[in-house]
């Protein structure tokens, strides 16, 4: 018997329920709006680039280092044993390609 309800609660209920559909309508418009979205697929961008440029950066830095460490004794002084071959390896390249370029020219 005490599952009987008024006419008044019924209103109530079905008032509350339009209000809370309002809402959800509201937000589904707003999540759906095309300067949300277009929003949201640049944040997402912007994060996978700044990720990238991060990653990207930590490698450089990391392989600047290691060739450093190469190059340069704990000391701070040049191992010159290390880098006179590459420093001849450098110029034997830089020169074969200019002399590739300018048979390419002729």
């Amino acid at each position: 018997m005490s599952d009987a309800r008024t006419p008044a609660q019924i209103e109530a209920d079905i008032a509350r329920r339009r209000q809370e559909l309002a809402v959800t309508l509201d937000e589904i418009g707003v999540r759906m709006h095309p300067k949300t979205i277009v929003g949201d697929a640049k944040a997402k961008v912007t994060s996978k680039v700044d990720q990238t440029a991060g990653r990207a950066y930590v490698a450089v830095n990391r392989l600047v280092s290691d060739v450093r460490a190469g190059l340069v004794a704990e000391d701070g002084s040049p191992r010159l044993e290390r880098i006179v071959p590459v420093a001849m390896v450098a110029v034997g390249v830089i020169g074969l390609l200019t002399v590739s370029s300018r048979r390419r020219k002729a």
